[in-house]
């Protein structure tokens, strides 16, 4: 079980990193959903925050700094994995000792929404606070649940700036980011990880006998056929022009064989159909796993 759990917030810690938010300055989108939190709400203090596996760090407003995630709001929001909402902070044990209640700002009620991925994982919070005691209805809940899908939106929205039009895969530099992130967490967290490699075999013959649009539409299938057959947590971008790179978190040399295996084996088995002549590809692989000689991307790729 306490794998499991160790394994899961590895996954979330990844989904937090594709999205590259921590440690950048105060952002007018998240400043103007904080702005609305406290309008609608008449609250004092509002934040978009983001939670790591050492600190909280606060998007929204500078001012508030970042906290010991041990006793943050945002990680009782992040592990309950629903709205928390706490009506008086000193009457709640979980909380009365908080520094963020026997200090600055002085919490004395809250109410935070997680902000989860598309793909499940809670990454951070949207709160709202109050310096004295109060509750907050339903409908209330409903405006924080509404803004803090907006907020993922946003985070969503540029993530899809950072994917190849084509094939829906990472674009080159954002493959390239992210999977020197997910390195960095392997490495800090002692966990396995191993990179793939393939690209289709003489697919210059592929265009020059049926034309670049086709060999559009062989690279977009292949893509998605190992997408389907991939982890959400793995990442894929395209690397080259049918050269596409993987990161398998928590995969070491010989689970990874095993999975280059049956991507070849799924692209060999896809067909396309051309006037009377059926059409296949073959494609070829290579992995290398992280180990002491092996300690970044660049070196594994």
């Amino acid at each position: 079980m306490a794998e499991l759990a160790a394994q899961q917030e590895d996954e979330r810690l990844c989904a937090l990193a594709r999205y590259d938010v921590l440690d950048t300055p105060s952002e007018e989108v998240f400043d103007r959903i904080t702005r609305m939190v406290r309008n609608v709400l008449d609250v004092p203090l509002s934040t978009v925050t983001f939670l790591d596996a050492h600190r909280e760090g606060c998007q929204s407003r500078p001012g508030l700094g970042e906290t010991g995630s041990s006793t943050a709001f945002c990680d009782g929001t992040i592990r309950k994995g629903r709205p928390l909402v706490v009506p008086d902070t000193l009457s709640d044990p979980h909380f009365a000792n908080d520094p963020l209640v026997t200090g600055a700002p002085f919490i004395r009620a809250y109410a935070g929404i997680p902000l989860r991925t598309p793909d499940g994982h809670a990454i951070g919070t949207l709160c709202a606070m109050d310096d004295k005691p109060r509750a907050f209805s339903a409908e209330q809940i409903g405006v924080l649940e509404d803004l803090a899908h907006f907020a993922v939106n946003e985070l969503e929205l540029r993530r899809l700036a950072t994917t190849d039009c084509l094939t829906g895969a990472l674009s080159r530099r954002a493959f390239r980011d992210e999977a020197g992130r997910a390195v960095g967490l392997a490495l800090r967290h002692g966990h396995d990880l191993t990179c793939v490699v393939f690209d289709l075999d003489h697919f210059k013959s592929v265009n020059d006998t049926f034309g670049h649009g086709f060999g559009d539409t062989v690279l977009k299938d292949s893509v998605s056929t190992c997408r389907e057959l991939l982890r959400t947590t793995d990442l894929l971008g395209r690397i080259g022009g049918e050269e596409v790179g993987i990161i398998l978190p928590h995969t070491g040399r010989k689970a990874a064989l095993d999975v280059a295996e049956k991507l070849r084996e799924a692209v060999a088995r896809q067909e396309w159909q051309i006037g009377e002549t059926t059409w296949r590809v073959t494609a070829s692989f290579g992995l290398a796993a992280l180990e002491k000689s092996l300690r970044d991307f660049e070196a594994l790729l």
